[in-house]
């Protein structure tokens, strides 16, 4: 399925972003992000913190002293979280929590391209792979599970293309019945939740977040101020399960899962279908 899905985004013209660095530091799984260090998800009772090593190296000075500013201080028509930020709680080391930090990564590298030649390319890039929460287990939920990441980088985008680029991606995959309603995330504004219609357990069941990123996140990387970033994380093992009508993600991948009835999986096969509402 994930190859699936990534000849999918390939298709739809995405690149495929670096994931292999599932220990990351809370500054870029969170501080770069524009998420205050007070935040409730970057407890440990959210989130799986690292106790070797435990502290990160490689932050650029610069950058990070951005960071600190524009959380304490705000920027770009925001007045921060006004709060005395904590360099010791960004170099905590932790399993990352959403492949955002990799999103925040690839966005921050694109700005240095940006301000090494003074010309902006748009790009559109996705990622696969695993991310770690401590969360309950349940139907729905795991401790340990893949993200499908995504964002475009553009003038003049906004919600609407994102409804259009999700519409489009979940058409390819097979899926029509979807639901968009308004969120909040600390880092995107607009924000919005997607839902997806699951066959086995007859209820609406959130498959992803999504928004806009905020200024206070990409413009203190130093990309253009006419720039926006739409992005999107979608929970793998959800989509799969309304897929194939498996009523619990820990069937398809968790300790519990039956490897044998596995293998005698249908080959996941996308065919496309015109999205409701379209």
């Amino acid at each position: 399925m994930k190859t699936e899905i990534r000849t999918v985004l390939m298709l739809m013209g995405f690149e495929e972003m670096k994931t292999n660095q599932w220990v990351e530091s809370s500054f870029w799984n969170f501080d770069t992000l524009f998420q205050p260090q007070q935040h409730p998800a970057r407890d440990a009772h959210d989130t799986f913190f690292m106790e070797t090593p435990a502290r990160a190296q490689d932050i650029p000075a610069d950058y990070m002293a951005e960071v600190k500013k524009v959380h304490e201080q705000g920027g770009y028509g925001s007045t921060g979280w006004r709060y005395d930020w904590n360099e010791d709680e960004a170099r905590k080391n932790l399993l990352r929590t959403h492949t955002t930090a990799v999103s925040a990564r690839t966005l921050y590298q694109l700005a240095k391209d940006y301000k090494a030649t003074g010309v902006f390319k748009p790009k559109k890039y996705f990622s696969i792979d695993r991310v770690f929460r401590n969360e309950t287990l349940d139907a729905t939920h795991l401790a340990e599970f893949h993200q499908v990441e995504g964002l475009i980088a553009d003038r003049n985008i906004g919600l609407p293309h994102l409804i259009g680029t999700f519409r489009d991606f979940f058409s390819r995959m097979g899926l029509s019945k979807l639901r968009f309603k308004p969120a909040y995330n600390p880092y995107t504004e607009p924000s919005m939740e997607i839902f997806g219609f699951h066959p086995i357990l007859k209820k609406w069941v959130e498959v992803g977040n999504s928004g806009v990123f905020r200024p206070e996140m990409i413009q203190t990387m130093g990309l253009p101020e006419d720039v926006s970033v739409i992005a999107w994380g979608i929970g793998l093992e959800r989509v799969v399960a309304q897929q194939f009508n498996v009523r619990h993600i820990k069937d398809l991948f968790s300790a519990q899962q039956d490897v044998a009835a596995t293998k005698k999986f249908k080959h996941a096969w996308l065919r496309r279908v015109e999205a409701e509402g379209a």
